[in-house]
């Protein structure tokens, strides 16, 4: 009885092995046609290699011609069902291809993928959800580079503005001064050297954002205390602010300690500092805080420019914005805003502005240290 069924085991392996084989050739020859061929290969020769087996048991058995007829019928018929439903399920599989390549297609066309209704397997239902998810990404990043290259445009036009102006002077005074026609040299010598400095600062300016975009601004971190940093930055912006009749005071500076580029910190500080100078009436008055707020410092400058409005507050830090009222000096090029988000998330932390009575709050967002 052991022998019998060994002997059965055998040879309806070896005829399964016989099948199995020449469906892998058939599958080699069939791997660049539709997955319903496939299918259709696959459960024929699932069905082969039950014949085959069947077969080879029946000749080393001696099984009677009407028992063989009965087993090659159970097996042509289980053959055409399982061709069918091969048959049915590649094409549904095929046609949910084709619908989820069809939805792809606008990807490349600046449109959002829109998945097919329903998937035929959880892999194509898996890959849509992947592809509308890639499809958001790269909406966002075509959103992100129009604007990017619209603030770009801005800032070419703007700085080109602001250099023609003072280029024309320059050279107005220097034909006067040439010419001997300047009633007071000395008065023109120092326009020329206010002029000079100021282009030079908006050429640092440029110089430092490209640095920032570019990745390449080399942080020197040191420990340092918050109350520092604001105290040097209040010193170094009390001669503006008296200049134009502002107040500026520290309120409730904590002494929490940082870790960053000390310099370039400062460069933020003074940045926002120059700016709530410029933007606050005389007898205003401008304040500067700095809290820790869990993980967090967060220092913020306060002033009274009468508030943003709601749609310019998400183009705040954007290159080269300056307002709708901001077209010519001392407005300055739009560029220190900027400086200040990049130097900020350079430091894994981020800038932020929002309205207040009477003002705008700019605040920056620093991670504390340990």
């Amino acid at each position: 009885m052991v022998r019998d069924t060994l002997l059965i085991a055998l040879y309806a392996a070896a005829g399964a092995a016989g099948a199995g084989l020449l469906g892998l050739g058939l599958l080699r020859l069939l791997r660049d046609r539709s997955v319903a061929l496939s299918l259709a290969a696959v459960a024929a020769v699932t069905v082969a290699a039950m014949l085959a087996g069947t077969l080879l048991v029946s000749w080393a058995m001696l099984l009677s011609d009407h028992d063989l007829w009965v087993v090659t019928m159970v097996c042509l018929m289980a053959a055409v069902v399982s061709l069918a439903v091969a048959l049915t399920l590649g094409r549904r599989v095929v046609s949910g291809s084709r619908a989820l390549a069809e939805a792809t297609r606008s990807l490349g066309d600046d449109g959002l993928f829109t998945p097919p209704a329903a998937a035929p397997t959880a892999e194509l239902a898996e890959l849509s959800r992947e592809l509308a998810a890639t499809g958001a990404k790269l909406a966002a990043s075509r959103e992100r580079e129009r604007a990017l290259e619209t603030s770009r445009r801005e800032l070419v036009a703007w700085i080109s503005h602001d250099l023609r102006t003072p280029l024309a002077g320059l050279q107005a005074m220097a034909e006067a001064l040439e010419d001997g026609v300047a009633g007071d040299p000395r008065v023109y010598h120092a326009r020329i050297r206010a002029e000079v400095e100021r282009m030079s600062g908006m050429v640092g300016d440029l110089f430092e954002l490209s640095r920032i975009q570019a990745g390449v601004l080399a942080l020197n971190i040191t420990r340092v205390s918050v109350y520092d940093l604001v105290g040097d930055a209040l010193a170094g912006a009390d001669a503006l602010a008296r200049e134009h009749g502002v107040s500026i005071v520290g309120d409730r500076v904590e002494p929490v300690p940082v870790e960053v580029d000390g310099r370039e910190m400062s460069r933020v500080l003074a940045n926002l500092l120059v700016n709530a100078i410029r933007r606050t009436p005389s007898d205003g008055t401008v304040a500067v805080s700095a809290r820790r707020e869990a993980d967090s410092v967060v220092v913020s400058v306060t002033d009274g420019c009468g508030g943003i409005p709601p749609e310019d507050l998400p183009r705040v830090f954007d290159t080269g914005w300056r307002g709708t009222d901001a077209r010519t000096p001392p407005a300055g090029a739009g560029l220190g805003l900027a400086i200040v988000r990049g130097i900020v998330e350079a430091h894994q932390g981020r800038a932020a502005v929002s309205n207040v009575p009477g003002g705008c709050r700019f605040e920056v967002r620093l991670p504390a240290a340990a």
